[in-house]
């Protein structure tokens, strides 16, 4: 019987969910080293100001933010180096076109463990105009009003 995959969440970007409208979504493996893959088992990373650029054919994620292992010391690499994406060929050509196309741009969504895997789920994202996000929480305003209500009801 196959095993289910272990997926273990280590870092979320709300932030890109409130700031973009997400279109697409891949998942890419990340080049690491030994002390950051520790550091990520530790729950230290930060993807809220990064960003994904396509460089000669290549993905690279910048403003990645892995806190240096504590007890790593000389082999510990700089927090917010750059780090490189790992995808098929045509994906990233896929990703490319696209970019270059429409005018978008791409945005770490999650970064977790999937079995012993360090993967980072990137998003093609539209920029939300500022009525955008005013509709957006509107809405979560009215849900959260409509749930409210109805759990009082239901109390009586």
């Amino acid at each position: 019987m196959a095993k289910k995959p272990g997926i273990k969440l280590i870092a979320n970007n709300k932030k890109a969910f409130h700031d973009y409208f997400i279109e697409d979504t891949y998942e890419a493996g990340i080049a690491l080293v030994g002390t950051e893959v520790k550091s990520l088992r530790m729950g230290k990373c930060s993807i809220k100001e990064s960003y994904v650029r396509v460089e000669q054919g290549e993905l690279f994620i910048y403003g990645m933010n892995i806190s240096p292992y504590e007890k790593g010391n000389i082999f510990n690499k700089d927090p917010l180096r750059v780090r490189k994406l790992l995808l098929h060929r045509c994906e990233i050509n896929k990703i490319d076109g696209k970019l270059k196309e429409k005018g978008l741009t791409l945005v770490p969504l999650k970064v977790y463990f999937k079995d012993s895997l360090v993967k980072v789920e990137i998003g093609m994202a539209r920029g939300k105009k500022l009525y955008d996000k005013r509709q957006d929480i509107a809405k979560k305003d009215q849900r959260r009003e409509a749930e409210r209500d109805f759990k009082v009801k239901n109390l009586y």
